[in-house]
This record gives C-alpha cells, structure tokens and sequence, in this order.
C-alpha cells in the first residue's frame, strides 16, 4: 500500500519561502509514476503546481514556474515543494500526490493535506 505523507510549517510569513516535504513509504519515487504537488485555496478548486517525474525531470505550472521548485532526496524516498516569495494568496491546504499517466492521467494516492497559512 503506497502512502504519502505531507511536512513542513503551518504558518508562513509574507516574502518568504514555502517549503513542504513529502514521504513516500509503499513504493519507491524513481519507479515509473509521476509524483505531483497540488493546492486548495479557502473556497476555491485543486490547483496543480507541478510534478517531479520518476526520471527526476520537472514540470510546472505556467502561473507559478516562475516562484516554483519541485526536487527529490532519493535515499529518503521524499520529494519537496519549494514556493518562493510567497503572499497571502498562497494560504491553501497542499497536497502531495502520485499520478498514473496512461494515455490519460490522474492521481491513485493522495496524502492527507496540510495547512498553509501565509501571514505575518
């Protein structure tokens, strides 16, 4: 059973970095899927923010490439979301993920979410 587990501070000030781990136990992150952040603002839908692929190459969102890094520590089987000059806007529940694409895609194992709060 392939678990996902999010990390990292509750509360984040204005300006600063965002940054969130996610430990994977169940299955290892270089073998075949794609392993993905996304976020839900208060009140508002799923929005992706990119993924890391098994190969370890990297896709973003176009809104947030420019503040955005995903990278991995293959010995911990985790990877990290890195979201930089963050703003209040940025205030969501974060998830990690793990997507299947077979022709299609979508998410099979999700963690539980974590609360980000952006304020001073």
């Amino acid at each position: 059973q392939v678990q996902l587990q999010e990390s990292g501070p509750g509360l984040v000030k204005p300006s600063q970095t965002l940054s969130l781990t996610c430990t994977v136990s169940g299955g290892s992150i270089t073998h075949y899927y794609y392993w993905s952040w996304i976020r839900q603002p208060p009140g508002k839908g799923l929005e992706w923010m990119g993924d890391i692929a098994h190969s370890g190459n990297t896709y973003y969102s176009p809104s947030l490439k420019s503040r955005t890094s995903i990278s991995r520590d293959t010995s911990k089987n985790q990877f990290s979301l890195h979201l930089g000059s963050v703003t209040p806007e940025d205030t969501a529940v974060y998830f990690c993920a793990r997507q299947v694409i077979t022709g299609t895609f979508f998410y099979d194992y999700w963690g539980q979410g974590t609360q980000v709060t952006v304020s001073s």
